[in-house]
């Protein structure tokens, strides 16, 4: 089995938010990370091309507050709410058209090559390639009292304060929801496969609208999404959760939309996560049930016995990583996506968060130190940074960071031409 080179944990030390952007383009096995220190400044990793190099951004990456990422680039939203972005220029990585609009940018979302910014007004400033979603111009007029913005790979959807919902970007592939439009009312909540999207109402039901073989219709099990109270999804399949523990798959049955060989261990879940093509769902006694393609995790008999009092779970395209209670991490799925952690196991001792790219998992430990594994071309290694990744002064997060735990902040997106 090969082994990547691999940072020591002591090289990386007072980081509170790690972002990664995430490639599943077949010819680039590489992806990014990038680190908001304590300070607010920022140190990336990674490949270069597509986020891995900040140097010509470097000097206005000052208090940065959150990182989003598309496919191949980043966005920084500092504390004054202006932007600064870089990458790949066609990704998103260069936002000079719009510079002037994106002041007071409150969040930022992003599909495979475009990011949309929900500004303080709620209005919504888009850039990056048209056909993701880089050009709302169909529908600006629309976008007004804008609460939230979810994306799919190529295009965007945004809920109003009144409960409905605009689309833009690629109408294959969820960018057209006029077949749904009536149905889109009271919406509370929207999730996205690859090309398609989901939207819990207000009742608990659920309206769907996109690539329908990748889980944009759901009539096979419409009668049974009542009273769902969490919808996640993978690239090719949704799973939803509903107010008695039990999920409701729909999609690419290969890639989770089918969950009927491990449907009766289905109770009692309180989160599901998802790799490329597989599910991952923590119990309420911290076991942990999969499902999907065994390639990229969805099998998990080789680890079965170690996931007890599983907190947390993060995953790259292909490979699931699970925080238990002790602090410790047990991984599974493709070894080259961070599927094995033995190189690093002995270091991953007291881990606060994880976050991942498409090859490779960060982890962020109680002392502030971060250790990397996975693919090397992926950001598995981080050795090219241990320089400027050094002791930096510790302070308070900031109120705006917006995070899923007390850790790390990312966003994955994937460009899966």
């Amino acid at each position: 089995m090969t082994k990547w080179p691999l940072l020591p944990p002591s090289s990386l030390t007072d980081v509170w938010s790690l972002g990664a952007a995430r490639t599943a383009a077949a010819t680039a096995a590489g992806s990014s990370f990038a680190a908001i220190h304590a300070h607010g400044s920022v140190t990336t990793w990674g490949r270069l091309d597509y986020g891995g190099d900040c140097g010509s951004v470097q000097g206005q990456l000052k208090d940065v507050q959150k990182i989003q990422s598309s496919s191949n680039a980043f966005a920084a939203i500092l504390a004054d709410g202006s932007v600064v972005t870089w990458g790949d220029s066609e990704g998103g990585g260069d936002s000079s058209a719009v510079r002037e609009k994106l002041v007071n940018v409150q969040q930022i979302q992003s599909s495979g090559l475009a990011f949309a910014a929900i500004l303080s007004s709620g209005c919504v400033v888009t850039w990056g390639f048209d056909n993701d979603g880089g050009d709302s111009s169909a529908v600006q007029g629309q976008l007004r009292n804008v609460q939230h913005v979810q994306s799919s790979t190529y295009s965007f959807a945004a809920v109003l304060a009144d409960g409905s919902v605009v689309t833009w970007g690629d109408g294959g592939y969820g960018g057209d929801s006029s077949d749904v439009q009536h149905k889109l009312q009271n919406v509370q909540q929207i999730q996205s496969s690859c090309t398609a999207f989901a939207a819990i109402l207000a009742d608990g039901s659920v309206v769907t609208w996109g690539a329908p073989e990748y889980g944009g219709d759901s009539s096979a099990v419409q009668e049974q999404l009542q009273h769902v109270q969490q919808i996640q999804a993978c690239e090719r399949a949704f799973a939803a959760i509903l107010a008695d523990g039990s999920v409701v798959t729909w999609g690419d049955p290969l890639s989770g939309g089918d969950s009927s060989s491990v449907q009766e261990q289905l109770r009692d879940v309180q989160q599901i996560q998802h790799s490329d093509f597989a599910f991952a769902a923590i119990l309420a006694n911290g076991s942990v049930v999969t499902w999907g393609n065994p390639g990229c995790g969805g099998d998990s008999t080789a680890v079965q016995e170690q996931l007890q009092s599983v907190q947390q779970i993060k995953a790259s395209r292909a490979a699931f990583a699970a925080i238990l209670a002790d602090g410790s991490v047990v991984t599974w799925g493709h070894s080259l996506y961070g599927g094995d952690s033995r190189a690093v196991q002995d270091q991953l001792r007291h881990v606060r968060g994880i976050q991942s790219s498409a090859f490779a998992f960060a982890a962020i430990l109680a002392d502030g130190s971060v250790v990397t594994w996975g693919h090397k071309c992926g950001g598995g290694d981080s050795s090219d940074v241990r320089s400027q990744l050094q002791k930096v002064p510790s302070r308070k997060r900031p109120h705006s960071e917006a995070t899923g735990t007390d850790s790390l902040y990312i966003r994955q997106a994937c460009d899966l031409q």
